[in-house]
C-alpha cells in the first residue's frame, strides 16, 4: 500500500474514502461533538442526522459510511470507544477496522483526517504512526499462493488540515520513517508466511545473502560441513533428520555510530517441527511452518536498522533447522556437545528450539563478545499457558536491558510481559550425565526452565529472552481476538520492538 503525507484538508482532497473519528458518547449527552463538524457539513446534515438518532455511538470499531451528495466519494466516521482510554493502540486498531471494512468495496484510495486522532495523551507525530501502523498491517495479506484476491485499499493518505500544516516537515519525516519500518514488517511476514517445502534452511540462508547484498550487509552461511568443523553439535542433531541440512546464518549491520555498542540479536528458525522422535499430535501440526518466526524476525529487525540506520551495531543470527523423524535423526538419550563445549542430555526431540539456540548464542557471545544479546523464539507452549496468544513473555538478567525493551512494548503496541528466573528453574535444568537437559521432570514452569537452559550460553554477558510462542502468528480461531492489524498467520511479532529499543536505547 502506498503511503502519503498531504497538508491538505481531507475532505477537500479526492480519495475514495475520507475517515474521521468520533469518541464514545455519553447516554446523558446528547451534544453534537466539534469533531464532526466537517464531515456534516460536507454530506449536508447527514452526519448531524445520524447522531440524533443514535446510528452513530463511538463504541470501539464501529464504522458508519456515507455516501456525499456531490458524489465525490465516502465518508467513513470510526469510533474510538472512551475518551479516557485513548492511545496510539485505540487509533491502530480504528485505522485497521477501516482498512478491514474497505476490502472489497471498491475504495482504491483512503484519506484520514489526521486532527481526529490527535488529543493532548497522543501527539500529531504518535497518531501519524499509529495510523501507518493500524492501515499498512491491517491491509496486509499473505496472498502468494491465491489465484484470486478481493480488491483493498492500494493508497493511504495522512491528511493534516490546517491544524497541523505548519508541521508538515517533521510529520512527513517521522511518517517516512515509520512507513519504511512496516514495509520490512510485511516483507518480515512474507517470509514467516512461506510454507516448510519452501522455507527450508538454506532458502533463509538465501533471504539473508540477498538482504546482504541489497543493504550492504556482511552475511556468513555455516553449512553442515562447517558446522561439523565448529562442533556445533546442538543444531546438527536437530536438523540430522531431514534432507534440508541446518544453517547458521550470521548478519552484520556495522551501525550508524562509530563508538555505539554491539546488540546481538539471535532467532529460533525450525523451519517445521514435527516434534522429531517425540512426534507431536497431528492436530494444528500445520501450523509448525510458523516456528521459524524468531529467526524469520530477526532477518526483519537487521533490514530494519540497516533501512533506519539505527546507532547500535546489530549482530544477527538466525539459527535455522528442521526437526524431523528419520532414520538419521537424534533420539531421546542422547548427548551433544555444543559450540561452546557445554553438553546437553536430549530427553525430549520436542524441546529443539533451545537445542539449536544453544550454539547461536554461544557462538555469538563468544565470537563478538557483544555488550547485549536479545534472542528470539516460539520456544514454550507454556507461555501461550501463561499470557495467551497475544503477550509474548520476557526473562532477563539485566534490569536497564529489561526495562528499555518494556518502554519499546508501550510505543509500539506488542506487549510483553516480564518473568522471574530464579535459583530453582536453573536447578531443574542440570543434567545428572551432562551439563544441562532440555526436558525437566517436573512440567509446571516451561517457560522458565527453557530460559534457565539458554542462560547456560550467554553467562554473565546482559541478556533478555523473548518468547513469542504465543504473538508469533495467528490462526483461524485466534485471530478473531487479535487486534485487526494482526492478520491472519505470521505477525512478524519483535520487528517493531527491538528495533524501536534499538533507536531509543542509543537515545538514552
Amino acid at each position: 500500500m502506498r503511503s502519503l503525507v498531504d497538508r491538505r484538508e481531507g475532505l477537500s482532497a479526492a480519495a475514495d474514502a475520507v475517515v474521521g473519528a468520533v469518541f464514545e458518547r455519553s447516554e446523558k449527552d446528547d451534544t453534537f461533538p466539534r469533531s464532526l463538524l466537517k464531515e456534516d457539513e460536507s454530506t449536508k446534515g447527514l452526519v448531524r442526522a445520524a447522531w440524533e438518532k443514535k446510528e452513530i455511538r463511538g463504541k470501539p470499531k464501529e464504522i458508519t459510511v456515507f455516501h456525499r451528495p456531490d458524489g465525490k466519494g465516502r465518508i467513513l466516521i470510526v469510533g474510538l470507544g472512551p475518551v479516557a482510554k485513548f492511545s496510539a493502540e485505540t487509533v491502530r486498531w480504528a485505522a485497521a477496522a477501516v482498512v478491514r471494512n474497505l476490502k472489497g468495496k471498491g475504495a482504491r484510495t483512503l484519506g484520514f483526517r489526521l486532527p481526529a486522532f490527535v488529543r493532548e495523551s497522543l501527539t500529531a507525530e504518535g497518531a501519524a504512526r499509529a495510523l501507518a501502523d493500524g492501515a499498512l498491517l491491517g491491509g496486509y495479506e499473505f496472498v502468494r499462493y491465491k489465484t484470486k484476491t478481493e480488491g483493498t485499499v492500494e493508497e493511504m493518505t495522512i491528511h493534516l488540515g490546517d491544524e497541523f500544516g505548519r508541521e508538515e516537515a517533521a510529520l512527513k519525516k517521522a511518517f517516512g520513517e515509520q512507513a519504511e519500518l512496516l514495509d520490512t514488517v510485511l516483507w518480515t511476514r512474507d517470509i514467516a508466511n512461506l510454507p516448510a517445502d519452501t522455507a527450508t534452511p538454506e532458502r533463509l540462508a538465501e533471504e539473508a545473502r540477498t538482504l546482504g547484498k541489497e543493504f550492504g550487509l556482511k552475511v556468513t552461511v555455516f553449512d553442515e560441513k562447517k558446522l561439523a568443523e565448529m562442533h556445533c553439535g546442538g543444531i546438527l542433531a536437530v536438523g540430522g533428520g531431514s534432507v534440508h541440512p541446518p544453517r547458521l546464518i550470521v548478519l552484520e549491520y556495522p551501525g550508524g555510530s562509530k563508538r555505539g555498542r554491539t546488540v546481538a540479536v539471535v532467532g529460533k528458525g525450525i523451519t517445521f517441527d514435527s516434534g522429531g522422535i517425540s512426534i507431536k499430535p497431528s492436530l494444528n501440526m500445520s501450523h509448525m511452518k510458523f516456528d521459524k518466526s524468531g529467526a524469520v524476525a530477526v532477518l526483519g529487525i537487521l533490514r530494519a536498522a540497516a533501512t533506519l540506520k539505527v546507532p547500535p551495531r546489530v549482530v544477527g543470527v538466525l539459527c535455522c533447522a528442521e526437526n524431523l523423524p528419520s532414520g538419521s535423526a537424534y533420539r531421546p538419550g542422547d548427548v551433544v556437545r555444543t559450540y561452546n563445549g557445554k553438553t546437553i542430555e536430549v530427553l525430549n526431540t520436542d524441546a529443539e528450539g533451545r537445542v539449536v539456540l544453544s550454539d547461536g548464542l554461544g557462538y555469538v557471545v563468544q565470537q563478538y563478545k557483544p555488550d547485549e544479546v536479545i534472542d528470539l523464539a516460539t520456544l514454550t507452549g507454556a507461555e501461550v499457558v501463561a499470557l495467551g496468544d497475544n503477550t509474548a513473555g520476557l526473562v532477563a538478567t539485566d534490569d536497564k536491558l529489561a526495562q528499555g525493551l518494556l518502554a519499546a512494548s508501550a510505543v509500539t503496541g506488542e506487549p510483553i510481559w516480564r518473568m522471574p528466573l530464579t535459583d530453582y528453574h536453573r536447578e531443574l535444568v542440570k543434567s545428572e550425565i551432562g551439563d544441562v537437559r532440555n526436558s525437566t521432570e517436573i512440567p509446571m514452569a516451561g517457560m522458565l526452565t527453557a530460559a534457565a537452559f539458554l542462560e547456560t550460553f550467554v553467562g554473565p554477558t546482559p541478556w533478555a529472552h523473548l518468547d513469542i510462542a504465543g504473538p508469533a502468528y495467528a490462526s483461524a480461531t485466534t485471530y478473531k481476538y487479535q487486534p485487526p492489524y494482526q492478520n491472519l498467520g505470521a505477525t512478524a511479532f519483535g520487528v517493531r520492538l527491538v528495533t524501536r529499543y534499538l533507536i531509543d536505547s542509543a537515545r538514552s
